[in-house]
């Protein structure tokens, strides 16, 4: 990522991005809590892409090199933590369930961030014990490095239409289906047809941000009918794809578990 910038503090405030719209590589000395109220937000680093919509939030730990890009209108929400306040324990990206409680204390306390009031305080320490409380979602694709993996991987990018077989597709770029299945075990700790169904999950959100017909996600992004893909929706998000604008912009319950 070129040109990195780095921005000590970390900001708290709402944004709103167009579709398309992009925040450039940058670094802060702090963590940061990122939430789309409406739309689908996708955070790239190095290690890969998270992907959020409107029930889901992003983890990003002080340090990490990253950029935003909008998928439809987004109503983006930053929450600034001291470097030295990390409530999750974690360091590395994470996205995160956003339960109705969760996205109403990050609403509010991005809606005026130069309030320092009593109330103010303790409304953030609130939406820290939710965060505690918030199931990690496995909603990230991971960046190959092996170029063989990165071949095939870039093929299904293109096309997430593309019903080929890893043999098919490792004979398209000169690797064999074996040595394809080790690197996605070894890279990204899943197996091929789970690796497919995250990138397509992620299309799909995209495409549905647009505002895109379910029937027409469900052709374009490789599902076999509309109620294949449905059905695989409802168990990754908790709702159905044909509710899911409506959902996110309302803060609809994410599922619990991870």
């Amino acid at each position: 990522m070129p040109d990195i910038r780095h921005t000590p503090t970390a900001p708290t405030r709402a944004k709103v991005l167009a579709a398309g719209e992009r925040i450039d590589a940058h670094r802060h000395d702090d963590h940061q809590i990122v939430y789309a109220g409406s739309g689908v937000l996708a955070v790239t680093t190095d290690a890969g892409t998270w992907f959020a919509p409107g029930n889901r939030a992003i983890w990003v730990p002080a340090g990490t090199v990253h950029a935003h890009r909008a998928h439809g209108h987004l109503d983006l929400h930053l929450v600034g933590l001291p470097a030295d306040d990390n409530p999750l324990g974690l360091d590395a990206p994470t996205v995160l369930a956003v339960s109705p409680l969760l996205r109403e204390l990050i609403l509010v306390h991005t809606r005026d961030p130069a309030d320092d009031s009593p109330e103010r305080r303790r409304l953030l320490a609130v939406l820290r014990d939710q965060l505690r409380a918030s199931p990690q979602q496995p909603l990230r694709l991971p960046t190959p490095a092996d170029p063989r993996l990165a071949a095939v991987c870039a093929l299904v990018h293109a096309d997430p239409a593309d019903s080929r077989t890893l043999a098919a597709l490792g004979a398209a770029t000169g690797a064999g289906e074996r040595t394809l299945s080790r690197l996605f075990r070894a890279e990204f700790g899943m197996t091929f047809p789970q690796w497919r169904t995250q990138s397509r999950l992620y299309h799909a959100l995209r495409l549905l941000a647009e505002d895109t017909p379910v029937t027409a996600v469900a052709h374009r992004c490789g599902w076999s009918s509309a109620s294949a893909f449905i059905d695989v929706f409802r168990r990754s998000f908790g709702h159905t794809p044909g509710t899911h604008n409506r959902r996110t912009e309302q803060g609809g319950q994410p599922p619990r578990g991870g």
